[in-house]
């Protein structure tokens, strides 16, 4: 009997010493997980969220809906057909759970197919250094449209987006500018947006530049100047008509014989297209003289001999 009690107390502290090594060694690998895991966020996630521009809009979803809805039920109806759940849908795959700096056009491919629409000829207007003057031209005289009078376009003005390759696969804290990295989701949407729209003119097409620019109104390095004017298909569009702006008490930096101008004018000609300038063409002129009504630039010219 003294043998047997013997040996049972063996066997029990044998079972014993083996359940705590079996539970050290779970504890550890555990803890080795854990550290490889925390690692790996660590090497991965703080550099997708210090870029310099901002994140993406908060509430992105609910905003692209609503401009989508927006135009097509208000202010175009007979677009009424495009699946703006869709075109929501597209536009997240393009950059959801990518790296925002490796964004590609083919990204981009199926939203500009969802949301193309022919652009009537003689109302495409083009801008550089103009935002806000061609924006309340569009907005005072229906006959012409930017670019973001488009369904894309409106859609898209003034919002920002970018993914992350961890969850949720959105940036919200911050995205990349372009100087730190060509190829983020915005740069490589409007440029593809540009191209399309430019393809897309016909007839006369107009151009607002800022004639009191200290480096000149037409800059080869704008979107205008490096997408636009090469998009445009000279077999559909007739003639390129410049409306060269000054600032309303501002410089008159350039006019229509200055050295950009005649750059771009240059590069047209090139490919064939006929030329018309004007400086401070006057329904422009007029809009910018709403806020200047009193200034001497803003007087009509009257003649009462």
């Amino acid at each position: 009997m003294p043998f047997q009690q013997g040996s049972a107390r063996t066997r029990q502290r044998t079972v014993l010493l083996v359940g705590i090594m079996v539970l050290l060694a779970a504890l550890v690998l555990a803890v080795v997980l854990a550290s490889i895991l925390t690692h790996g966020k660590q090497k991965g996630s703080p550099k997708m969220l210090k870029w310099k521009d901002r994140g993406t809009t908060k509430n992105l979803k609910e905003v692209i809906l609503g401009r989508c809805y927006n135009y097509v039920m208000e202010r175009y109806t007979e677009l009424g057909d495009k699946d703006c759940l869709k075109i929501w849908e597209s536009l997240k795959h393009a950059f959801i759970y990518k790296n925002p700096c490796n964004i590609t056009a083919e990204d981009y491919q199926p939203l500009m197919e969802l949301t193309s629409h022919p652009i009537p000829c003689n109302k495409s207007l083009f801008w550089s250094r103009t935002s806000d003057l061609a924006h309340r031209y569009t907005k005072s005289n229906p006959n012409f449209l930017t670019l973001e009078d488009t369904l894309l376009g409106y859609m898209a003005d003034g919002v920002s987006w970018c993914g992350d390759p961890s969850a949720p696969g959105i940036n919200y804290e911050s995205c990349p500018k372009r100087s730190e990295c060509e190829s983020n989701p915005i740069s490589v949407f409007w440029k593809l947006a540009s191209k399309m729209f430019a393809e897309a003119a016909c007839g006369v097409v107009q151009v607002i530049l800022n004639g009191s620019a200290d480096a000149g109104a037409f800059r080869s390095t704008s979107t205008f100047g490096s997408i636009e004017v090469f998009n445009l298909n000279p077999d559909k569009v007739s003639a390129v008509r410049i409306w060269l702006m000054h600032d309303i008490g501002g410089p008159q930096s350039e006019s229509c014989s200055g050295h950009s101008i005649k750059r771009l004018k240059s590069i047209l000609e090139e490919r064939n297209f006929k030329i018309i300038c004007e400086d401070n063409y006057r329904p422009v002129q007029l809009l910018q003289c709403v806020r200047n009504p009193d200034h001497t630039d803003c007087r009509l010219c009257t003649n009462t001999t």
